[in-house]
């Protein structure tokens, strides 16, 4: 059998190859690509990102990536959102409200409470799900590298995999069928977030 192939989606913003450089680490068969074919073709999608949530998404529909980003999370394949990866999947973000984002996952992203040093920068532990297949073998606690000042609200607390505290709960991490995402930088997390990534490879072979 030929190795599984991960597409990294890359639409032009922030610094995506830490994410391919990661997988790459793992023994992955991970490529940054513009081509919405390459992401049509792959066996699995990650959807890095960095920055502001309306930047990201402007950038991801002027590249013409959305379409084929979109049919990536709903049939099934393996699907990692990564950072304000994971904040695109849902409805929209108060950050910008007058963007849309994919609407794969029912909710919505809102400011952290202001009370506290924003944006969050640094290490964070998490408590996960008894159960999650995205944070299985994990350590505990298990200490992710953070950086952003909105996080996610589902609608359906059913889908977090992990949650952080820092000035409210919030959810760190999802699983939602087949798509799989983190508010955290695994592949800034040392060897706890390349576990994290190992178990999105496993499932992608």
């Amino acid at each position: 059998m030929s190795e599984p192939r991960i597409a990294v989606v890359d639409y032009g913003i922030g610094n995506l190859r830490s994410a391919e450089k990661a997988l790459q680490h793992l023994g992955a068969s991970a490529a940054l690509t513009w081509d919405p074919a390459e992401v049509e073709r792959a066996d699995a999608v990650v959807l890095p990102g960095v920055g502001a949530f309306g930047a990201c998404m402007r950038a991801l529909r002027a590249s013409g990536l959305e379409k084929a980003t979109k049919a990536a999370a709903t049939d099934g394949r393996p699907f990692l959102g990564i950072c304000i990866g994971m904040q695109m999947l849902f409805d929209g973000s108060d950050e910008s409200p007058d963007v849309d984002g994919l609407g794969i996952v029912p909710g919505r992203v809102t400011l952290l409470p202001e009370r506290e040093r924003l944006p969050q920068i640094g290490w964070n532990t998490l408590d996960v799900r008894a159960g999650s297949h995205l944070c299985a073998h994990l350590p505990d606690p298990a200490w992710l590298y953070f950086v952003h000042s909105y996080a996610p609200e589902p609608d359906d607390d059913d889908v977090v995999a992990a949650w952080c505290m820092y000035g409210r709960r919030f959810a760190a991490a999802i699983e939602h069928g087949s798509v799989w995402a983190t508010q955290f930088h695994p592949e800034k997390s040392g060897e706890t977030g390349l576990r994290l990534l190992r178990n999105f490879v496993e499932v992608a072979a």
